[in-house]
């Protein structure tokens, strides 16, 4: 597998959610706001009911303050769990919780006028739970019964000047909070819709990357058993029939060729472990690269009876696991290529060492192709996507009845 390809990672999330926010975890932006929203309101609401029950006179104050009161349960079980789920959103329940609220208080504002202190929470609250232009009518609703109030209690021209101002100045905070509260609702809808694109989107390319990633694992297992278990068995059945042919004729050529497939089957069963616990080429553990080619071009030689010679050009050095692995695989799938298609008479293998790089040459004298006509099957597509995946070039010669030369240099 490519050693920069992305791997997928274990899938989490960008934001906290709503409902983990209000078990006490840490939440997004608007869930902060919202309790905080909650101190808010808390402190307003405490400090009106002890100005409530402490001014107003006494047959008055019962209702005032029950209805001021109702205000707290009717928050917590209708109007919080709005907020949390669709703040601003025009629902039944916000509908609900804001015609409760404007009623419970017109009921304590009309027995105490002191409750229009509490429109200093009320009145932001409605943008919070309601969209900017349907919140204004209950806020407008609560200072109208608050400047009436005030003026009806009053009962002097001062009060109703009085009362007038305040509609006035509260009605104006009203509308510009409220714009402000709009806005933050607005940016925490548009950021909890970004952050639901981007982990939508992280899982797609965490789907993507898992795919590439096990496409990437079947192209190598499929390189792997191509160029070492499919050719063993290629081999251990040729000399098997090879060896049919010659039980009666020559019984020491049968012996030998079995010989040779059997040696074929352990190197076989070798490869299969160690594909099976990913390690490198077993040939590789058991020596150097060097002997590695070596073994297998005398192996190829012994099968197909054929001259076939290994030599090496400039200092040998030991190379990176992966570059050997790549140049062993090349080389047996070349081999097998004469085993299969050349019919060659003489084959020779050439690992040749550079001051940085390193060339392997595998000539015969073979029956040749016309590369412009063959493109080759998947092993020579194996071997270009191998040496490429190496950061190597490879180069094959040949024409008919002229042989084929397969060229691979390497960074090492």
């Amino acid at each position: 597998m490519p050693d920069d390809l992305p791997l997928a990672s274990a899938r989490g999330r960008l934001s906290v959610s709503a409902a983990s926010g209000a078990a006490g975890t840490s939440g997004n932006a608007w869930e902060t706001t919202v309790r905080r929203w909650d101190l808010l309101y808390g402190l307003v609401f405490l400090a009106d009911l002890l100005a409530v029950a402490s001014s107003t006179a006494p047959d008055r104050r019962v209702l005032a303050v029950t209805a001021l009161a109702a205000m707290a349960p009717w928050y917590l079980l209708v109007g919080r769990p709005h907020l949390i789920t669709a703040q601003g959103e025009l629902t039944t329940r916000a509908v609900i919780f804001m015609v409760g609220v404007v009623a419970l208080f017109s009921v304590s504002d009309l027995q105490a006028p002191n409750t229009w202190f509490l429109a200093v929470a009320l009145l932001p609250l409605c943008y919070s739970v309601l969209p900017e232009r349907v919140a204004l009518i209950p806020a407008l609703a609560m200072n109208a019964v608050g400047a009436a109030s005030v003026a009806y209690w009053s009962g002097t021209l001062r009060g109703d000047i009085t009362a007038a101002a305040l509609a006035i100045g509260v009605s104006a905070f009203t509308v510009a909070f409220g714009r402000y509260i709009g806005r933050i609702i607005t940016q925490s809808g548009e950021r909890a819709s970004l952050i639901a694109q981007l982990e939508a989107t992280r899982a797609e390319l965490a789907e993507v990357s898992r795919q590439a990633g096990v496409m990437a694992e079947r192209q190598r297992l499929a390189g792997e058993i191509h160029d070492t278990l499919a050719q063993g068995f290629s081999s251990i059945l040729m000399l098997i029939q090879a060896a049919e042919a010659q039980l009666e004729l020559s019984p020491a050529t049968a012996r030998r060729q079995l010989g040779l497939a059997a040696q074929t089957a352990r190197e076989n069963l070798a490869e299969a472990r160690t594909l099976v616990g990913d390690l490198a080429s077993a040939q590789l553990q058991a020596g150097t690269l060097e002997d590695a080619l070596r073994r297998i071009t005398e192996r190829t030689s012994a099968e197909l009876g054929l001259q076939a010679r290994f030599a090496t050009d400039g200092t040998s050095r030991l190379l990176p696991a992966a570059t050997e692995v790549v140049l062993l695989r090349t080389g047996q799938e070349a081999l097998a290529n004469v085993r299969k298609h050349a019919a060659a008479r003489n084959v020779s293998v050439r690992l040749c060492y550079a001051s940085d790089r390193v060339r392997l040459e595998v000539t015969d004298d073979g029956a040749g192709f016309d590369p412009a006509v063959v493109n080759g099957g998947y092993g020579l597509r194996g071997m270009r996507a191998r040496v490429a995946e190496a950061g190597g070039t490879i180069a094959v010669r040949s024409a008919p009845e002229e042989g084929t030369s397969v060229q691979v240099e390497v960074p090492g």
